[in-house]
């Protein structure tokens, strides 16, 4: 029967061979993708059924029932995924891991609050039934989800509490040395994945991964729209006009001094995303993230035309959401133009040194760090952009947050207002 079926769809297959997976700015992770666009569709049912008929080549993510087969009962599961009423779904981490999870999942313990920040976005919040201790303390950003249950700090914590609130998946951050750390302690019913909610380049797809793994796809796309029409349309549009010869050659400083933020950093994809050359792109990564600790002589020559600092304002407690006090900032900015030889470079002499808050670099709201960086970076042509007002309208419509930027928090210094 399913020879006969196969059969008779070939010549309406033959017609549809000549087309190409629909273009996209991503590929979207979750096996039975399997023409890798950045959906799950019935075009992934005909490009399956052509697979199975040799007519198609076979593609990474072809194998919805990841089994090493691909067969009808691939094409069984894309329906169901379809449908929403698939029972498991296999994916692949921001760690390369391919990840297996139950359907549906009701219950989640989160270990980074920048993934929480997704899930939230996503309105899956109230699955949640465990947060670390970074979570626990933000009490502002997460008025509702600090009072949950503490699993303990992200990198080491408490197995025996997340066995006893038994979740259907923990969500770590993108490191697959966090997910090794439960990976044998944990019950064999709760997945482990690690997502990567920092990096442009990977944004969109972990987004939509988790709103296909917590079934609110439709509240997923809805923030991919929003976060590809300020990062792409409004931003990148403006920048295809300048040429590589005219674009501000950036550092881009991590937490700690001279640690250069490199390929595969959401440092590094934000400011190629701004228009932004980083100076760090060749260096080698020496210790398997996506930064190095570079000679203070390298930075000097290189004099850069901008330089950009994260810092970790939640850890003051002074500047950030937590804190409405600019002084913190502007000492640490001090000291970043005050170092030696400092003086004469490009940057520090033309008053081109800013401070940015970690919490707009590593998490959901990286996109409102472009919109500050282009516009530090190419003032003439961002001249109408209000980076505040793309933060408040993330804020309001997709962290649903009582919080006034007019009144409170501080995020980058110097003010725009004294730019």
């Amino acid at each position: 029967m399913q020879l006969k079926t196969l059969l008779g769809l070939t010549a309406i297959m033959m017609l549809l061979l000549a087309m190409p997976a629909a273009a996209s700015d991503y590929t979207l992770e979750i096996f039975g993708n399997a023409n890798e666009d950045d959906t799950i569709n019935m075009q992934d049912v005909t490009y399956t059924e052509l697979i199975i008929l040799e007519y198609r080549d076979e593609t990474e993510f072809a194998d919805a029932k990841h089994d090493d087969k691909i067969n009808m009962q691939d094409v069984t599961q894309i329906e169901l995924v379809i449908l929403g009423k698939e029972k498991e779904l296999t994916v692949l981490d921001s760690a390369d891991r391919t990840v297996t999870v139950n359907k549906p999942v009701e219950s989640t313990v989160v270990l980074s609050y920048a993934v929480a920040e997704a899930i939230k976005i996503v309105k899956a919040d109230e699955g949640l039934v465990g947060v670390s201790s970074d979570i626990k303390t933000r009490t502002t950003f997460f008025p509702e989800l600090s009072k949950l249950p503490s699993v303990g700090v992200s990198a080491n914590p408490d197995v025996e509490k997340i066995i006893e609130l038994n979740p259907d998946i923990v969500c770590t951050g993108r490191y697959q040395s966090m997910a090794d750390t439960l990976k044998d302690k944990l019950l064999d019913t709760t997945a482990i994945t690690c997502w990567d909610t920092g990096r442009p380049n990977m944004m969109q797809n972990n987004v939509m991964i988790l709103g296909y793994l917590l079934d609110k796809r439709e509240e997923a796309e809805q923030f991919c729209d929003f976060y590809h029409e300020y990062l792409d349309e409004i931003i990148g549009e403006r920048l295809s006009d300048i040429s590589e010869s005219d674009k501000q050659r950036v550092y881009i400083e991590h937490l700690d001094d001279y640690k250069a933020m490199t390929v595969g950093s959401s440092g590094h994809e934000l400011c190629v995303a701004s228009g932004g050359i980083n100076i760090a792109t060749n260096l080698p990564d020496t210790s398997n993230k996506p930064t190095v600790t570079v000679d203070p002589e390298w930075v000097l020559e290189e004099n850069p035309d901008v330089i950009v600092k994260m810092v970790y304002c939640s850890k003051f407690g002074l500047c950030g959401y937590g804190g409405d006090d600019p002084q913190e900032m502007k000492r640490l900015r001090e000291n970043l133009m005050n170092r030696s030889g400092w003086a004469g470079m490009t940057a520090v002499a033309n008053d081109q040194v800013y401070i940015l808050d970690r919490d707009l670099f590593g998490s959901t709201a990286n996109f409102i760090s472009a919109a500050y960086m282009a516009k530090w970076f190419y003032p003439n042509l961002f001249d109408d952009l209000d980076p505040e007002a793309f933060h408040q309208e993330y804020l309001t419509e997709y962290q649903r947050l009582d919080y006034d930027l007019s009144e409170h928090g501080v995020f980058v210094h110097p003010p725009l207002d004294e730019v």
